[in-house]
């Protein structure tokens, strides 16, 4: 099992050290970087400042959002990267939710899945740059001929030539439906609050993408990354104590009440009762007390946390039940040296 450094995306500015801590990451063997977006710092600027001083580290987006960017310009960004890095990018895809795609890009949420089949049909037109990029639509139409088009537009392929063809687009994807599409159609599933207890539900969420006519990868050569966070300490209670509050913030902030996507994954852990109180006091201001009654194994669920013969052995969980790559957070450059040698 593999470890990669999740960036994650900017709060109110730009981390410290993050350069620092990319590199020390390549010197202690992490496989991967990966940067994220919400409303504020996009993805693929922090990959290519900061690892542009590094040489083999993998540069992935973790992710970004298709409403962000059409098809084509998300094509140009990772062809671009991939180009300037040597041919280390990961395509991270994801179609975030309502709150941000319709209250932040102007753009309707509706038909994820379908829109999400498209885009990648599109990028990966572009990247194979076998003939002019054409796309029937319905959501992402090439040449556009719709209303106020001019009908001008014509078929083109990238002026740049690709580095790779093959370049890996993963999934961000929460839901059966999604995680299946990520099997069917991509080479990869980002996976967020991913617990090890329902790896049998996962795997047959998987399968049936697997099963598609047509899919794109096997289990066996299908990568799935799942973020989590991992401390090494002493004091693991402190840790719990301290991840309440995001763990409260995702369950009742990150995303409307009638659709929220972190929600529900809560739910199909088994925690609806605690899900519903969250959100409830989440919605009504009550954020400290939202934090509050989070139960400790809501957080460890989904995260490892102890002493290192404890989180030892957790990985190995973690790697049987289908992990193939661990995106882990980290503040500073002494909380990395800890994890290294884990990473070995």
């Amino acid at each position: 099992m593999k470890f990669g450094l999740q960036l994650g995306y900017w709060m109110a500015q730009p981390p410290e050290h993050a350069g620092e801590i990319i590199v020390a990451a390549e010197a202690a063997g992490f496989d991967a970087v990966f940067a994220a977006e919400s409303w504020g710092s996009d993805a693929f600027g922090p990959l290519a400042w900061w690892g542009s001083r590094t040489e083999r580290i993998r540069l992935g987006t973790s992710v970004v959002q298709l409403s962000a960017r059409t098809p084509t310009a998300a094509a140009m960004h990772a062809l671009t990267l991939d180009h300037l890095s040597g041919g280390r990018v990961i395509l991270g895809l994801g179609v975030s939710g309502p709150q941000v795609v319709e209250g932040w890009y102007g753009q309707p949420f509706a038909k994820p899945l379908a829109r999400t089949r498209e885009y990648v049909d599109i990028i990966r037109q572009v990247l194979a740059r076998r003939a002019p990029v054409t796309s029937a639509g319905p959501h992402y139409p090439l040449p556009y001929t719709g209303a106020g088009a001019l009908g001008l537009g014509k078929p083109l392929k990238p002026i740049v030539h690709p580095l790779r063809a093959d370049l890996p687009i993963w999934l961000g994807a929460e839901g059966p439906k999604n995680v299946a599409l990520a099997a069917e159609i991509a080479d990869g599933w980002l996976a967020i609050y991913y617990t090890p207890r329902l790896a049998d539900m996962y795997n047959e969420w998987l399968d049936e993408g697997f099963a598609r006519a047509g899919a794109r990868r096997s289990r066996a050569d299908f990568e799935i990354a799942a973020s989590t966070q991992v401390v090494i300490t002493d004091d693991p209670a402190a840790e719990v104590e301290r991840m309440r509050w995001v763990v409260a913030l995702y369950i009742g902030g990150m995303g409307a009440p009638e659709l929220n996507f972190h929600a529900q994954v809560y739910r199909r852990m088994g925690y609806e009762r605690e899900v519903d109180e969250i959100g409830r006091l989440f919605q009504a201001g009550k954020k400290a007390e939202a934090a509050a009654i989070v139960p400790d194994q809501m957080i460890l669920d989904t995260a490892i946390i102890g002493d290192e013969a404890h989180v030892r052995e957790q990985l190995k969980v973690w790697e049987a039940a289908g992990v193939t790559m661990l995106l882990v957070g980290v503040s500073d450059t002494e909380q990395l040296a800890r994890l290294a040698p884990l990473v070995q």
